[in-house]
C-alpha cells in the first residue's frame, strides 16, 4: 500500500491535496486489499488514482476597466467505470489541479455509494466570481 503513496508522490510531486485524499482512502481499504489479492494483481488502485481525462483551459473575461483577464479552468474526469462522469463545479482563487483531482477522486466514491450508475469528475476555475459583476461575465 505504501508503494501507491510513494508512486503518486513521485508522479505528481506538487499535488499535496490529492496525496492526502489517496492516503486516506488507501488507509481505510487496506484490510479489503489484503484479503483480496486480485485487487493488487489487477492494479485496481493504480487505475483509480489516475484520471481518465484531465482538461485544462483558459477562462478569459473583461474586467470593469476594459482589461482582459485570464484565469485557468479544469475538468477532471476521474472514473467512468459505473457510468458517466458526475461532479460539480468549484470557482475560487485557490482552485488548482491538485484540489480538483482530490475532489474528483472523492466524487467517485460518493457517487458509487448512491447506487446510481454515475462515475466521478469535478471541474472548476481559479476565477473568483465574487470580484466580478454579472455583466463582466457575460461580455465574453
Amino acid at each position: 500500500m505504501n508503494s501507491i503513496i510513494d508512486y503518486i508522490k513521485i508522479r505528481d510531486p506538487n499535488e499535496k491535496e490529492f496525496h492526502q485524499a489517496v492516503f486516506e482512502v488507501v488507509e481505510s481499504i487496506k484490510p479489503v486489499i489484503a484479503k483480496n489479492p486480485i485487487y493488487t494483481s489487477q492494479k485496481i488502485l493504480e487505475r483509480m488514482i489516475e484520471p481518465e481525462r484531465t482538461i485544462q483551459f483558459r477562462v478569459p473575461w473583461i474586467d470593469d476597466q476594459g482589461e482582459i483577464q485570464i484565469n485557468r479552468g479544469y475538468r477532471i474526469q476521474m472514473n467512468s467505470a459505473i457510468g458517466p462522469y458526475k461532479g460539480g463545479l468549484r470557482f475560487h482563487p485557490s482552485v488548482n489541479l491538485s484540489i480538483l483531482k482530490f475532489l474528483a477522486f472523492e466524487q467517485v466514491f460518493k457517487n458509487a455509494l448512491t447506487t446510481l450508475p454515475m462515475g466521478g469528475g469535478k471541474g472548476g476555475s481559479d476565477f473568483d466570481p465574487k470580484l466580478v459583476i454579472f455583466l463582466e461575465c457575460i461580455k465574453n
